[in-house]
């Protein structure tokens, strides 16, 4: 997942991803990097757009369609293809879990305590 993540904050930040850029981020995180993994992340989002994914695997019901396609790939491409998945599964349920907690904030405690 360090390798994900990694990869979500270049994108964010408007860095290239590559090996030497995800192999930094990860060093400054203490992730003892293993350069096979970061090798086959970057092949794997060589033609990906990120921001697109995103938005796509927050449309897709967590088990959905999504699942399927990683299936297709072989390798070390098909680990890379789920980590990404599923880091864009995660981002997607802490986007809910902050709408939740804003909702929580003292919204409907009325309702709680009659």
């Amino acid at each position: 997942m360090e390798y994900v993540y990694a990869a979500l904050i270049l994108n964010e930040s408007g860095e290239e991803i590559n090996e030497d850029n995800l192999t930094n981020v990860l060093d400054a995180a203490g992730v003892d990097v293993e350069e096979s993994r970061v090798k086959a992340l970057v092949a794997a989002l060589e033609d990906v757009d990120i921001d697109d994914a995103v938005e796509q695997a927050a449309a897709v019901p967590a088990g959905g369609a999504a699942a399927g396609g990683a299936a297709a790939e072989g390798g070390a491409e098909e680990e890379a293809a789920e980590e990404e998945e599923a880091a864009e599964e995660e981002e997607a349920a802490d986007e809910d879990d902050d709408d939740e907690d804003e909702e929580a904030s003292g919204e409907g405690l009325g309702e709680l305590f009659g």
